[in-house]
C-alpha cells in the first residue's frame, strides 16, 4: 500500500488525532515559516474551522508563507508541502506502511496491521495486489453487466430528462463494491440497502468526535453509529465464517482474504476499510468524470474515437484496458482538476530536511495534494480540464509521485480506475452527454472531494 494516504480527511484533527493516537510524542519544527497558534489550547484549529476545510486552509498557508509552511495543532507543529518539488524532497523512510489504513482502522478501534514490521508490510500489501487483480478478473463481467444497466436506463430517458449523477452513481459503486468485496450476498437488493443505510452512518460519523466531542455529547448519534458499525461487523464476520465453511472461492476480495490465511478478526477489519473506502472513492471518481466529460465536447469525442478503434463493437474486456491510454488520461485529469483526494499525512520517523528547512522527527507532515495539484508551475493552465497535458511524461511522472499511479496506487483507487474505465468506454459509445446551462459543480472537501449538491446532466442517443 501507499506510504502515505491519498486519501485524507477535511479536518486537521481527524489526521492529526489518529497519529497522535499511535504516537503521543512531537518536536518543535523550528525555523519553518508559519501561522502562530491561534490560541494556546487548539493553535490554530479555529483558523481551520473558519476556512471551512483543512483543504481551503492550506490553500491560505501555502499562498502567505510559501512551498514549506507550518501550523499548530494544539500545542503540536504540523509542516505542509505544497509543491511537486518540496514533495520529491521529502524522504521519509516508513515507505511500507499505508497512513490512510492506519488512520482509518485507528478511528475505528481496529488494530490488525499496525504493528507489523517492514517484511509483513510488504508480504501484506502483495497479497492485498493479488487479491484485487483476482478479484476484478473472476467478476470483470459483473461489473460490465452493472454499467450496461446503469447505462441502458440512462438510455430509456427522453432528452430533456435531468439525470442526476450522484444518487446513481453512488448507487452503482455500491453495488459494484459490496458484490467484488463481500460476494454473493449482496447480488439481494435488500442486502446493498441495509449496507448503504450502516456504511452512510459510519462514514459521516467517522472522526466529528475529534473536532468537537459531539458524538460523545450525543446518546442518540453515538447510539446510532454504534449500531451501525455493529450491524456491519456481525455481516463481515458473517460472512468471513461462510466462506470458511463452505471453503473459500474465487470470486470474491473476502475470499482471497480467508484464502491468505487471515485470521477472522483481520478479514472482517481489512474488509471493513476497503468496502467503507471503496464505495465513496469509486462514486466520486465516476461522478467528477461524467460531470467534466458533459462540459467537455471535444474531449467526449476523442475518447469515441479511442474507444471506438480500441473495441470497436464489442464490449470492453479486463485486457483492453490498458490500451485505452486517453481514458487514463481523462481520468488522471479528472482526479487532478476534481482534486479527487485533497490531501495526505505522513509522520516524519527520522529527521529530515526540506530545502533550508529541518523537519524534527515525529513532526506530522501534510502532503497538500489539493495545493499541488493545482499548482501552475506543474501544471499550465491549471484550472482547465484538458487530459491531453497527460500525454507528457512529466506529468505523468509527477502524478505518479503523489500516489495517484504505478506501483503507489492504493487498491481502492484502482478498483475504482477499473469501473469509472468500463463506464466511460460503456457511455460514450452509445450516448451524448450534456450539461446544463448555468450549473457549477462546487466540492466538498472531506476524505474525497464530493460535489455539495447533486450534479445533473442530460443525455441524447449517438443512434
Amino acid at each position: 500500500m501507499l506510504d502515505f494516504a491519498i486519501f485524507a480527511v477535511t479536518f486537521v484533527v481527524i489526521l492529526v488525532g489518529a497519529v497522535l493516537y499511535l504516537y503521543p510524542s512531537s518536536r518543535r519544527a523550528s525555523g519553518i515559516p508559519g501561522l502562530n497558534p491561534t490560541e494556546e489550547k487548539d493553535g490554530n484549529l479555529q483558523d481551520i474551522v473558519n476556512k471551512g476545510s483543512l483543504h481551503e486552509f492550506l490553500v491560505g498557508l501555502h499562498d502567505q508563507f510559501g512551498p514549506v509552511a507550518s501550523f499548530w495543532f494544539g500545542r503540536r507543529p504540523v509542516v505542509s508541502l505544497g509543491t511537486v518539488d518540496q514533495l520529491k524532497q521529502h524522504i521519509n523512510p516508513n515507505r511500507t506502511t499505508d497512513s490512510f489504513e492506519t488512520m482509518l482502522k485507528s478511528l475505528l478501534g481496529y488494530q490488525s496491521g499496525l504493528s507489523a514490521g517492514a517484511t509483513e508490510t510488504v508480504l501484506r500489501k502483495k497479497m492485498y495486489e493479488s487479491a484485487i487483480n483476482t478479484t476484478l478478473k473472476n467478476n470483470f463481467p459483473l461489473l460490465l453487466k452493472l454499467v450496461e444497466e446503469l447505462v441502458a436506463k440512462w438510455q430509456s430517458y427522453p432528452e430533456s430528462q435531468h439525470t442526476p449523477l450522484c444518487s446513481h452513481l453512488l448507487g452503482l459503486a455500491m453495488k459494484a463494491v459490496t458484490r467484488l468485496a463481500l460476494g454473493e450476498r449482496f447480488g439481494d437488493d435488500a442486502e446493498v440497502i441495509r449496507f448503504r443505510k450502516n456504511h452512510d452512518a459510519i462514514w459521516s460519523e467517522i472522526g466529528k468526535g475529534y473536532l468537537d466531542g459531539s458524538l460523545e455529547k450525543s446518546s442518540s448519534r453515538k447510539g446510532h453509529y454504534d449500531t451501525a458499525l455493529a450491524e456491519m461487523e456481525s455481516v463481515l464476520k458473517s460472512i468471513v465464517r461462510d466462506i470458511k465453511g463452505h471453503g473459500a472461492g474465487q470470486s470474491s476480495f473476502m475470499d482471497s482474504l480467508v484464502q491468505a490465511k487471515l485470521s477472522e478478526k483481520q478479514v472482517m477489519e481489512d474488509a471493513m476499510v476497503f468496502s467503507l473506502a471503496g464505495c465513496v472513492i469509486t462514486a466520486n471518481l465516476c461522478i467528477w468524470a461524467v460531470h467534466f466529460l458533459s462540459s467537455a465536447e471535444d474531449v467526449q469525442e476523442k475518447l469515441l474515437q479511442e474507444c471506438t478503434k480500441v473495441l470497436g463493437e464489442e464490449p470492453i474486456t479486463l485486457d483492453k484496458i490498458p490500451e485505452l491510454k486517453y481514458c487514463q488520461q481523462v481520468l488522471n485529469e479528472t482526479v487532478r482538476t476534481a482534486k479527487l483526494t485533497p490531501m495526505a499525512a505522513t509522520l516524519q520517523e527520522v529527521e529530515g530536511k526540506v530545502d533550508q528547512h529541518v523537519i524534527p522527527k515525529e513532526t506530522l507532515v501534510i502532503y497538500a495534494l489539493g495545493v499541488v495539484l493545482q499548482d501552475g508551475d506543474t501544471w499550465p493552465l491549471p484550472y482547465r480540464f484538458d487530459p491531453d497535458r497527460f500525454r507528457e511524461e512529466d506529468s505523468r511522472k509527477s502524478f505518479s509521485l503523489l500516489g495517484f499511479s504505478g506501483n503507489q496506487a492504493c487498491p481502492e483507487l484502482r478498483f475504482a480506475y477499473t469501473v469509472a474505465t468500463i463506464l466511460l468506454s460503456t457511455l460514450v459509445r452509445q450516448l451524448k452527454l450534456h450539461s446544463l446551462d448555468g450549473q457549477v459543480a462546487e466540492a466538498r472537501y472531506e476524505l474525497v472531494a464530493t460535489p455539495k449538491d447533486d450534479t445533473w446532466i442530460t443525455v441524447s442517443s449517438r443512434k
